[in-house]
């Protein structure tokens, strides 16, 4: 039997822990990058993989026989380089790579804690990937046990009691700055996910009328505005509004900066709000001196009552999490002997085969279609036998396929 190459299931990227809103952006995947990716991975051999990029982490999630693989893959695809990757990486194999997607996707790992947005980025990325065939049975079933825990942690604890994301603390900054905040005319510029879902808290907590919404894309603005009977402008209009706004927040999601000093001529105060990475806000608009310019990395530092009363509730998402983990592990460590299982059935159906060969030569009436019969269903009974013994000793099960393994001179695979 041929051996094969051992996989290993890594979890390799860079957060905002480590990473600044600048160097995150080196690495931010563009939809068009994360499809590329994809294609190279299935290219290379690669046969599952889980990309995840955000404002405050790029992560992917795959097997590998070496976590470089995975790296090649977001640092051909991206500005980041290795070595600017290593500077501030992460990388977690098998188990810890586990555990470290139950915290991303329970909001345990987010920059403001219980931001729960990121479970729909993680659910997207598993939907992208199953469309090109690159989710097997492991991710898939790892990525519905991580959907399940977050489920039960919104439900069964406060944790993400009211709102818990960048699109609230925007919000909240404005309101905790700005006086008459009902009274100021507010611009939002992308409607995105994160522009959506500011626009909606912006409506929700300020009681602001004067609205005005931008995008690239005017329909999906439209969209947006028809909600909340908001007004929309045409991107041609971007300067105009800009200059009669009172507060600019910028959630555009591009590439380079969409919004830079040559297009600020208003002499009033400015509050702009940069929501993207990369960063959409070009620096020199600070040479304005009445421009306040704050990045979404500012934000996450604000601290409220409401972020230091979900720090209690950290015990109670971690014990849900565990419970649900230990189901997905009581799963995982049933398939660590399927290998060996099917190995020994190789093996006996290998002298099943040799001995009807000698059989044949010595004896004339030799009943092949009986000793089929009686021999296939010997190597069932010997095969459940191992199998049941390891699912019910797993405690020394590891043990117990080394000896197997040494016994019949087997060649297996295992992953995780």
């Amino acid at each position: 039997m041929q051996q094969q190459k051992s996989t290993y299931f890594y979890a390799i990227g860079l957060s905002y822990k480590k990473a600044d809103a600048e160097v995150r952006g080196h690495f931010s995947l563009s939809d068009s990058a994360k499809q590329v990716i994809l294609a190279d991975a299935k290219q290379n051999g690669i046969e599952s993989v889980l990309l995840v990029s955000t404002c405050n982490r790029t992560e992917i999630y795959g097997f590998a026989e070496h976590p470089y693989q995975l790296i090649h893959l977001l640092c051909e695809n991206t500005k980041g380089t290795v070595e600017e990757f290593q500077d501030v990486a992460y990388i977690h194999k098998n188990k810890e790579a586990i555990n470290h997607m139950f915290r991303v996707g329970s909001g345990l790992d987010s920059q403001i804690l219980g931001d729960f947005e990121i479970i729909s980025q993680i659910k997207f990325g598993a939907r992208a990937s199953k469309k090109e065939g690159l989710l097997n049975s492991f991710t898939e079933r790892l990525v519905n046990a991580v959907i399940q825990a977050s489920k039960r942690i919104k439900t069964e604890t406060e944790l993400s009691s009211g709102a818990t994301s960048v699109s609230f603390a925007s919000v909240q900054y404005i309101m905790n700055t700005i006086q008459d905040i009902s009274n100021k005319n507010i611009l939002l510029f992308g409607t995105g996910k994160i522009g959506r879902n500011t626009c909606e808290n912006l409506v929700k907590h300020t009681k602001n009328p004067h609205i005005t919404l931008i995008n690239r894309t005017k329909t999906k603005a439209e969209e947006v505005a028809g909600k909340f009977n908001l007004v929309v402008k045409d991107l041609d209009n971007l300067k105009e509004e800009i200059n009669a706004s009172d507060i600019v927040i910028v959630a555009t999601g591009a590439q380079n900066p969409t919004v830079y000093k040559s297009l600020i001529s208003t002499q009033k105060p400015l509050l702009v709000l940069d929501l993207s990475i990369p960063k959409n806000v070009n620096e020199d608009i600070r040479a304005h001196s009445n421009i306040t310019l704050v990045h979404l990395d500012d934000l996450a530092k604000i601290t409220d009552d409401t972020l230091e009363k979900r720090k209690a509730f950290i015990p109670d998402a971690e014990a849900i999490i565990s419970d649900v983990m230990s189901e997905f592990n009581a799963w995982l460590d049933t398939l660590k002997f399927v290998p060996t299982i099917q190995a020994i059935k190789h093996k006996l159906t290998d002298f099943k085969i040799s001995e009807f060969n000698t059989q044949r030569k010595k004896m004339s009436d030799f009943n092949e279609d009986q000793a089929e019969l009686i021999t296939n269903n010997l190597i069932q009974k010997i095969t459940n036998q191992f199998a049941h013994h390891l699912r019910e000793d797993s405690n020394t099960s590891d043990e117990s396929i080394e000896l197997i393994k040494k016994i019949f001179q087997l060649e297996t695979t295992d992953n995780v």
